[in-house]
């Protein structure tokens, strides 16, 4: 190699790399092991991890997959796959491309999907930006103050960069106020707005008007939702939404210590040359055959590079591929039951906690699907520590004296029980 490329020396190849940085003692590497040695090392180490049966939410939930989907994109041909710069050769990869879409635009109830974007919160801050975009001259959006703090912290740093202001729709008793929302309008400089359902404290919020208010403002409207909810609750089309953005990582994936995870990204027909990220179509070949090509492939980043609007890779397509396995294998009566299970697991806890007399909802009017905040009148730093050692992630905590607790299919009723359980004795 040295000398295929006209040097004499790894010393003479490293010559531009200055003395100060070179290491000048040997590498401090262990010595070689078996093969079973070294699984045996790392089985010790993951066996320092501790199991928690998993109460915590806010955007990401513990939800089973079945065996298949994890088999099935193991396989070498899907785990390894890199994005195809060369897309009409890569026809099983753009086939999976398309069919994720089209669950995802039956999902949100909207007419076009991209795959896809890194998460939920970037997918988020590009429908942000496809606003400004189709506004033209206006850069202000409004944000409800019920979204998700860790989504409305990535839009505000896009927001930074990208000249953008951004201003708060106010919330009142847990719901976003629909009169700030008519007087932020008025002001007639607005490109989008945009809210959650269900919003951060895991209430399902009324947007009844909102559209037809959003669009006599010249302004779009757009959603942020968790994916599965969508199977079960109103859709952003059903809305009137124009843009529907969130994160997929509830149909099925792991929690994985934080990712990876999958952005999806909807919109209506007209807003398609303002999505960034891989648009897959169907059609036919010379011979009839029915293929699939990348459709407006120009805003890709090979092509356009820094005025690029794609933002995909090899990782989001295996994530992609994995919601779009979960999904086929659920289907929609599937994905119904698993909303109901968490329904009906976090009713009953809401319900059993309250009755402890040590724990309220925080807006016991509003209508819930599976997660909730919850008031404590003990400390919560105490209850934490305590609920760790008894093997229970208990929530997440959202201030002081509140906490955000999630129910998913994953907790039995034994698991709901032994949380109000430890409840009792704080």
């Amino acid at each position: 190699m040295l000398r295929r490329i006209g040097v004499k020396s790894l010393d003479e190849l490293y010559s531009d790399v200055p003395e100060s940085l070179k290491l000048k003692k040997p590498y401090n590497l262990p010595s070689s092991q078996s093969e079973k040695e070294i699984r045996d090392f790392f089985d010790a180490l993951g066996s320092q991890n501790r199991q928690l049966k998993c109460f915590a939410g806010a955007g990401h939930y513990d939800h089973y997959a079945p065996a298949v989907v994890g088999s099935l994109i193991s396989r070498s041909e899907f785990l390894t796959a890199y994005t195809p710069y060369q897309p009409e050769i890569s026809q099983g990869t753009l086939q999976y491309i398309f069919e994720y879409q089209t669950i995802m635009s039956r999902l949100t109830g909207l007419e076009v999907s991209n795959a896809s974007m890194y998460d939920g919160a970037t997918a988020t801050a590009e429908a942000m930006l496809m606003a400004v975009a189709h506004a033209r001259r206006r850069n202000r959006v409004l944000v409800s103050a019920t979204v998700n703090p860790a989504v409305r912290e990535v839009v505000d740093t896009y927001a930074r960069y990208h000249g953008v202001v951004v201003d708060t729709i106010e919330a009142v008793d847990g719901v976003t106020s629909r009169e700030d929302l008519d007087a932020k309008l008025a002001a007639g400089d607005v490109a989008g707005v945009i809210v959650a359902a269900p919003n951060y404290y895991g209430i399902v919020e009324d947007y009844s008007g909102w559209a037809d208010a959003c669009h006599a403002a010249k302004a779009l409207f757009i959603m942020n939702s968790v994916a599965i909810d969508l199977a079960s609750i109103k859709t952003p089309g059903e809305w009137g939404a124009d843009i529907a953005a969130g994160d997929a990582q509830s149909l099925g994936m792991p929690l994985s210590f934080g990712g990876p995870y999958l952005g999806y990204l909807c919109a209506t027909k007209a807003l398609m040359r303002k999505m960034p990220g891989r648009i897959v179509g169907a059609t036919t070949d010379d011979r009839g055959n029915r293929v699939f090509v990348l459709t407006l492939q120009a805003r890709e980043q090979h092509i356009r590079r820094e005025k690029a609007t794609s933002n995909i890779c090899s990782n989001q397509g295996l994530m992609a591929l994995y919601a779009t396995i979960y999904t086929s294998v659920m289907g929609t009566k599937g994905l119904e039951e698993v909303n109901g299970l968490g329904f009906s697991a976090a009713h009953y806890l809401a319900e059993a906690l309250t009755e402890t007399g040590k724990m309220r909802l925080k807006y016991p009017d509003k209508p819930f699907l599976n997660e909730m905040a919850m008031t404590a009148d003990f400390d919560l730093d105490v209850f934490f520590a305590k609920a760790m050692e008894n093997g229970i992630l208990p929530g997440v905590r959202i201030d002081k004296n509140t906490i955000l607790i999630a129910a998913t299919d994953m907790l039995t009723r034994d698991d709901l029980d032994s949380y109000v359980m430890l409840v009792k004795t704080m």
